[in-house]
């Protein structure tokens, strides 16, 4: 049984693509994992800096620890979720809610679970919940992330760039997601 709405609503929406796949909170020997998943979703940025393999690795983990921890400052309430697949852990989702917004403050799955529609599930299932409840989902997104062509998709438009990153939101009555 899920533990909250947003848990449920995303359990929900994943159970629907795929029984294999389950959500559960993240606990700290999760730590590993979530340092190796953001690592290999944030590689890439490095490809051309000209830095030696281990002072990329060494500045990854050091950037996952600060986000870790300006989370923990920042969204002591939100949901830390781990995905997994037959038990094993391919991604993460975070997610804080208030009274009129839901944030979907982190998506990240693991390269060989992209593009199969997971996130779009996940999103999806974010925005029917904000939609029953007459509330925006909201996001910062960096503006060259492939993860725009999936948000627009969904419906999110632009508010604001905020420094390094794009915000976005959804309204259940302003734009309706694609496919509903």
């Amino acid at each position: 049984m899920a533990d909250s709405p947003i848990e449920a609503a995303l359990t929900q929406a994943l159970g629907s693509l795929d029984p294999a796949l389950e959500l559960r909170a993240e606990t700290d020997a999760d730590y590993p994992f979530i340092a190796a998943l953001f690592a290999e979703t944030r590689r890439d940025e490095l490809t051309h800096v000209p830095w030696p393999e281990q002072a990329k690795r060494d500045f990854l983990a050091s950037q996952c620890r600060l986000q870790h921890d300006h989370y923990a400052k920042h969204y002591a309430d939100a949901e830390l979720l781990l995905i997994e697949c037959s038990g094993r852990p391919i991604g993460r989702i975070y997610v804080h809610a208030s009274t009129g917004e839901i944030r979907l403050m982190e998506i990240a799955l693991l390269g060989s679970y992209r593009n199969r529609g997971i996130g779009t599930a996940l999103v999806r299932g974010l925005q029917d919940l904000a939609a029953r409840r007459q509330i925006c989902v909201t996001l910062h997104v960096e503006p060259t992330n492939p993860a725009q062509n999936l948000y627009r998709r969904l419906g999110f438009g632009f508010v604001e760039n905020r420094g390094i990153y794009d915000f976005l939101d959804w309204s259940p009555t302003a734009r309706p997601s694609a496919d509903s």
